[in-house]
């Protein structure tokens, strides 16, 4: 059985707890209970990052996080509304200011990427599989 769920935050540091949190009560609601400590660490890196993209721009767009469950996988989506693309290069410094983050999301998803879905939008994915 395929489900989701979706909610919308403001780019604000207290998104990153609101997020986690949302996501442990419904991962638990899904007897997922065995993905929600991975998901957990996941979703505050990504949240993280959308946020930060987010809260420079004029018009302060929120950023999103759904939840896509399909069997024993979890699909994990963060958008944000900021023209920026990642920047790959960060990701494997550990010199790097921001970044290091994407390296944890690599490790711990079965996958993960990303995709612009607007000029101005972009998402951040990752998977976990039981």
């Amino acid at each position: 059985m395929r489900r989701m769920s979706f909610i919308e935050l403001a780019p604000l540091p207290s998104a990153v707890p609101c997020a986690r949190l949302h996501a442990v009560h419904v991962l638990r609601e899904w007897d997922l209970r065995d993905l929600a400590d991975a998901a957990a660490l996941l979703i505050s890196e990504l949240v993280t990052n959308a946020v930060a993209a987010s809260a420079v721009l004029p018009d302060r767009p929120p950023v999103s996080l759904r939840l896509i469950a399909d069997g024993g996988s979890l699909r994990i989506e963060v958008q944000d509304h900021s023209p920026a693309d990642l920047r790959p290069e960060a990701q494997g410094s550990d010199d790097a200011e921001h970044g290091r983050g994407l390296g944890v999301v690599a490790a711990l998803s079965t996958r993960c990427g990303s995709e612009r879905t607007a000029p101005a939008r972009k998402t951040v994915w990752a998977e976990l599989d039981r």
